[in-house]
């Protein structure tokens, strides 16, 4: 998917996201936007999808070296720090869509 897609950033996000889960790093690559509106989108997203008939779903980021997840952390963008260790070799946290049940 490339700019050239019909539709708004907002829903070619929307559209990537739907079914495979994917970092906003790996979602600003495929549409050509930065990471930071990447992220000011999935805030939107996340609004909007309390009202449709889908949710975003989001598997927390994780500290590579001691596993701690960062569950409910509130912020759609990776963390700097670990706060367990204070390594900063965190995986990102990844977004999917899914039909609600």
């Amino acid at each position: 998917m490339n700019q050239e897609s019909s539709g708004t950033v907002r829903q070619q996000l929307v559209e990537a996201l739907t079914g495979a889960p994917m970092s906003a790093k790996g979602a600003s690559a495929l549409l050509g936007v930065s990471e930071k509106d990447v992220i000011d989108h999935l805030k939107h997203i996340e609004k909007t999808a309390k009202r449709a008939d889908w949710r975003l779903r989001i598997m927390p980021a994780e500290c590579r070296k001691c596993g701690f997840v960062f569950e409910d952390r509130g912020k759609f963008s990776k963390p700097g720090k670990c706060p367990e260790c204070r390594d900063t070799y965190i995986a990102e946290p990844a977004f999917w869509i899914e039909e609600r049940p």
